[in-house]
């Protein structure tokens, strides 16, 4: 996922806000004990997207894909003071350890986990969101986007995470490779959506920043 030489790499995160004992703390037990650790989305990327949420301040934030709890208490910080997030992932396993960090946290109040498959969550979702961060499972981004647009407010913002998909979105892409073949599927989408102005951030595995005119 790191593009950087790893000089470059140490370079930026030395001169990176550090993390939280807690947010380390969850980082070291989740790479300790979960499978693909690299899903975490880690320093660099955790302090970018507290950043964007303490520049946005929302009130309501949807985080699709919540893996071990670390992104969701980066989007937490910059949260209003009434400001909720709803995360939302399938894999129950996790729970235990998202919520004990959560609860190490002053967020942990402010952070609504829901378990299930996020296309059948999101349509019963009754709220306006002024943030909602993707990353979950590829093939599935562009109904994810889909799904929540009309719940993003004017001015509103989406970000969605592994765009770049390790450097893969610009190799040749073999047929059977279907995850690939989303991710360049949904970057197309974005930037022909009219009802969208879109960065994309060549941080860590890529980050599409989308705004809802």
């Amino acid at each position: 996922m790191d593009f950087l030489p790893p000089d470059l790499t140490a370079y930026a995160d030395a001169h990176t806000s550090p993390e939280s004992d807690e947010l380390r703390r969850l980082s070291r037990e989740t790479h300790a004990k979960v499978l693909y650790a690299r899903m975490l989305s880690g320093h660099g990327q955790g302090r970018l997207l507290s950043m964007l949420s303490h520049m946005i301040r929302p009130r309501r934030i949807l985080e699709i894909g919540t893996y071990t709890g670390y992104s969701a208490i980066c989007l937490a910080e910059g949260l209003t003071d009434d400001g909720l997030l709803i995360t939302l992932d399938k894999n129950e396993e996790l729970e235990t350890i998202a919520r004990t960090a959560w609860n190490q946290t002053p967020y942990a109040h402010q952070i609504d986990l829901r378990l299930g498959n996020a296309i059948e969550l999101i349509p019963g979702i009754d709220e306006v969101f002024d943030l909602v961060f993707i990353d979950a499972d590829k093939q599935n981004y562009g109904r994810y986007f889909d799904l929540v647009i009309d719940k993003v407010r004017p001015g509103g913002f989406l970000l969605a995470d592994n765009v770049l998909w390790s450097g893969k979105v610009v190799e040749p892409v073999k047929p059977s490779d279907r995850d690939t073949q989303a991710v360049l599927a949904f970057n197309a989408k974005i930037q022909a959506d009219e009802r969208v102005e879109n960065v994309l951030l060549p941080v860590r595995d890529g980050i599409m920043m989308i705004r809802k005119r």
